[in-house]
């Protein structure tokens, strides 16, 4: 077991006195009591479900301080207490098992990697103490929180009176808000659009959740846009997914797939006349989407919005899928907690209602469309949005649903399109009522988002140029944190590694964490501290504590894709700087030395049989691609390398330099980067390890706990990169070119950004190919592709 802990803020041993007097741990009497009588009282505060002495020392007995001396034996008698007998009590405290994962008379012998106090004498003072428990409870348990997060979990807090409230211990806000007494309640947000044009600007529904004590202090604000908040139509949605097994189309040569066409702004509906003002809700709500981290900070001093925006039920307007309408929705929100724009109590009475609990600090949270959103409002630049924690976000729409000339579908959603998750994210026909009088517009709306969207050519037109939230980066004044997984192919990486660079000369703070999941959330991870991350930013973001947030977090944290449960911090993700491997194609494979002049080719269309199987079973088209020899054979080409000899770190964006032409007048390229041999890798998702093991607060809600574990069994490969490539896009993704058959172009094929520790005995393989049945159009078309070896090579970036 390693526990990574990257939060963890250094202090003084005055300072750990300081914040041990402030949560009550200890009393100034404390420290004058004999280092035996300390430990009892340390000892005793370590168990904060009890509530008399003589039960806690029931507990304390229960412990091991060495062999033969019992914790409580330990506290009252004369003899020196030693570093052997806190680190063993400090190992069982967090949770290790004596003889099972340690050994009473050596626990240095731990297999895990623990943050332990050191100490410079044998025999210990009080200040030796009091700095042991100090690290102690910013210690992460086998459960996979702070020891005082546990604590808190078992009541800790709760039992205290008169602490201030926000409360920070190590730089972080702790749960000292009474989640008991949380208030719930919903406004509606007036935004400037009137996106479903019935000449009202549109009123956008918003839930709050908020401690009861934000209505004597204002508290920061954590909002999550989700358009899933309100319901989703996935019936509806199933239905208007597209047919994917159609041929690829010729495509009219253009030398600018862009048009010259500017917007015209219409004119906006005035506002709404405010009848009169209150600071009361009329409406409240019962369960309700939500996100485990943001309720983690409810305890914490820290209220959560949530709002589905435009076009969802009980709110106003239509849906667009990530057009500029969608990002003033989104903003409009924030606006309001900062004081700048009215909401309402209700549809119709008028009656404006002000968020005089928020201190208008915002931060956006949240994954895939949610963490989306959160990288668009950014993008423009709003007041009160003080940083975003962006996890699987989209950066540009094309590089979702489309990627270099090619319709491309997210990873497991072949068909999908915007039209389609605009569709699935209409919630306001789930009421017949509200449907029956917008239901004309939305068919008309839907209608245009499927023609703009283009499925025909898959080019980077004007629907995909709005959508392009990259091209306003340098108008962003939030500090970010982004959250990608290495093998996320829904929202690919290259979503994560473009917006990384776009910001990366911007006068704000930026940090990036990289883990080895799909499309996944990390926050209840064993092996890493990310809510304890995420706390150390937001305290400092949202409630301006001076915690040296932005030193003490890596700028790049990446998980390591060899080894289970380790974390490595670096400078940067795919720096200019790295090296890079030339890796020349070659009939006998890749080959860093000798050239090749011959040619080779391969066919893109299968027999009947095997088409039919590969479109309803995607994985065994995905490992049938890998195999030396299978049905795919001869309809594409693999290039292996010799056996690693030491560890190949391979960083950022792998380029595939090919040689290449078609006999057909239209031809499509695709090329993965793979890990070959037989050899235990990371399952491909974590493994909970137990149910509801973490504790967001006290009696509150819990999480299971989770972690990346090495497979018992051994896998042949694992893919590491993949890319497509439209050959009438080979010049410039807004550039068509014809395609004359047998013709040789040169094509730069840039692979989706990775980190990759290839080593000792693994082998890289790079297989070229044309249909991808997980992404790519299926026409199953006679096209052969003939491939010039001699100009032809893999670049691959590495450490």
């Amino acid at each position: 077991m390693k526990i990574n802990q990257f939060a963890i803020a250094p202090t003084t041993l005055a300072d750990e006195k300081k914040e041990l007097l402030q949560i009550q741990f200890i009393r100034q009497a404390d420290l004058q009591l004999t280092p035996h009588r300390l430990l009892r009282r340390l000892l005793q505060q370590s168990f904060p479900e009890v509530t008399s002495h003589e039960a806690a020392d029931t507990k304390i007995a229960n412990l091991l301080a060495a062999d033969q001396l019992d914790a409580l034996s330990l506290t009252q008698i004369s003899g020196d207490i030693k570093p052997l007998h806190i680190y063993n009590l400090i190992l069982q405290l967090l949770g290790f098992e004596a003889g099972r994962d340690f050994q009473i008379d050596s626990p240095a012998t731990l297999n895990s990697k623990v943050n332990l106090p050191e100490f410079e004498h044998d025999s210990l003072t009080n200040d030796d103490l009091l700095h042991a428990w100090y690290q102690l409870l910013i210690t992460h348990t086998t459960t996979g929180q702070t020891f005082l997060d546990q604590l808190a979990g078992r009541g800790y807090f709760h039992r205290l009176d008169d602490l201030p409230k926000p409360l920070f211990f190590n730089g972080k806000a702790q749960p000292v808000f009474d989640t008991t007494k949380l208030i719930h309640e919903v406004v509606y947000v007036e935004s400037s659009q009137d996106t479903d044009h019935d000449n009202l600007r549109d009123l956008l529904k918003v839930e709050i959740t908020r401690p009861s004590e934000s209505n004597q202090q204002p508290v920061p604000v954590l909002y999550t846009a989700s358009p899933y908040n309100q319901g989703t139509n996935d019936a509806d949605g199933d239905a208007l997914t597209h047919n994917v097994n159609v041929p690829l189309k010729e495509k009219p040569a253009t030398p600018n797939t862009l048009s010259d066409n500017q917007s015209v702004p219409t004119k906006l509906p005035e506002p709404r006349v405010i009848n009169t003002h209150t600071n009361q809700a009329d409406e409240s709500f019962g369960n309700t989407f939500d996100y485990s981290l943001n309720d983690y900070f409810l305890a914490r001093g820290f209220a959560v919005v949530y709002a589905a925006g435009i076009g969802t039920k009980e709110s106003d307007g239509l849906r667009t899928t990530g057009d500029p309408e969608e990002t003033t929705s989104t903003i409009a929100v924030i606006e309001w907690l900062n004081g700048k724009r009215t909401a309402f109590t209700n549809r119709t009475s008028n009656v404006a209602i002000a968020a005089t609990w928020s201190n208008r600090h915002v931060a956006m949270t949240g994954r895939s469309y949610l963490g989306t959103l959160a990288t668009a409002a950014a993008t423009t630049g709003v007041d009160g949005l003080k940083t975003i924690i962006c996890e699987a976000g989209i950066s540009s729409w094309y590089d979702y649903y489309r990627e270099n000339g090619l319709v491309i579908a997210p990873g497991g959603f072949p068909g999908e399109d915007a039209d389609v998750l605009a569709e699935e994210t209409f919630s306001r026909q789930q009421q017949a009522g509200d449907y029956s009088r917008i239901k004309e517009k939305w068919q008309q709306q839907l209608a245009a988002i499927t023609t703009e969207q283009d499925r025909d050519t898959g080019n980077y037109n004007d629907f995909w140029d709005a959508r392009n939230y990259r091209k306003n980066a340098k108008k962003i004044k939030a500090d970010v944190m982004i959250v990608h997984g290495l093998n996320d192919w829904n929202v690919k990486p290259r979503n994560a590694e473009k917006l990384w660079r776009a910001i990366s000369d911007l006068p704000i703070r930026r940090k990036l964490i990289l883990h080895q999941g799909p499309h996944i959330y990390i926050n209840n991870f064993r092996s890493l501290d990310y809510t304890d991350m995420v706390n150390l930013w937001l305290s400092h973001e949202l409630y301006d504590l001076d915690n040296h947030a932005e030193k003490i977090l890596p700028d790049v944290l990446i998980q390591d894709n060899a080894s289970a449960e380790s974390w490595q911090a670096y400078p940067d993700w795919g720096a200019t700087t790295n090296h890079t491997a030339h890796y020349h194609l070659t009939t006998d494979g890749l080959s860093t030395g000798t050239t090749d002049q011959a040619t080779i080719q391969f066919n893109d269309q299968l027999d009947d049989e095997h088409f039919q199987q590969y479109a309803k079973n995607n994985a065994q088209w995905q490992r049938d691609l890998v195999k030396k020899s299978s049905p795919l054979k001869g309809h594409r080409q693999i290039f292996q390398a010799p056996a690693q000899t030491d560890d190949l770190v391979i960083d950022g964006c792998p380029v595939l330099h090919l040689s290449v032409s078609s006999d057909q007048s239209v031809g499509l390229i695709s090329a993965e980067l793979v890990d070959l041999g037989n050899f235990k890798r990371l399952n491909p998702l974590p493994t909970v390890l137990a149910r509801q093991a973490m504790a967001v607060g006290d009696h509150f809600r819990k999480e299971d706990l989770r972690e990346y574990e090495l497979s018992k069994k051994e896998t042949p490969y694992q893919l590491i990169s993949k890319a497509h490539m439209n050959l009438q896009n080979r010049t410039a993704l807004t550039q068509v070119d014809t395609i004359t058959s047998g013709e040789v172009y040169p094509v730069t094929l840039e692979l989706q950004p990775t980190h990759y520790r290839l080593t000792a005995g693994h082998q890289l393989g790079l297989i070229v190919y044309a249909t991808d049945f997980g992404m790519t159009v299926r026409g199953n078309q006679n096209i052969t592709y003939t491939i010039s070896l001699a100009n032809s090579w893999l670049e691959l970036p590495h450490l």
